[in-house]
């Protein structure tokens, strides 16, 4: 009988930056030892910087896409981590015992703020944010 694999679902509002980093930086921290999916309790579209800033650290979420939550409904999941306060305060019930993980990460400022390397530092220091707390996490 085969095992079915942990799964995790990494949400925060918008699906764009944060939840799609940390998707990315777990799943190349675990492998392929578990399922990891990330999606947004309103999502929107990957950020561009995002994908730019995670290349650098030999990671490709190109292929990722911004998903609404609504996706994963009715799914088991064994972890679910919020890494922003938004997503944690309407984070859906899943069915399951599911731990929860909080911890809030700023939000990357828009297009619309400051130049492409200002935003850019800060997807960096977002990003290298990330890959330090999953490191300590115990999954």
């Amino acid at each position: 009988m085969l095992e079915r694999k942990s799964r995790v679902l990494i949400l925060c509002t918008g699906n764009s930056a944060r939840s799609q980093m940390a998707e990315g930086i777990l799943r190349d921290h675990v492998g392929e030892k578990i399922e990891v999916f990330s999606a947004g309790v309103n999502p929107s579209s990957l950020r561009p910087e995002a994908i730019q800033v995670m290349k650098e650290i030999g990671i490709d979420i190109s292929g990722q896409r911004a998903k609404s939550v609504t996706e994963f409904t009715g799914q088991q999941f064994e972890y679910l981590i919020t890494v922003c306060d938004n997503a944690k305060e309407v984070c859906p019930v899943f069915p399951g015992r599911a731990r929860q993980i909080h911890h809030n990460f700023e939000d990357p400022p828009p297009i619309s703020i400051g130049s492409e390397e200002e935003r850019l530092a800060i997807f960096r220091r977002v990003r290298d944010e990330i890959r330090a707390w999953i490191r300590d996490l115990n999954i």
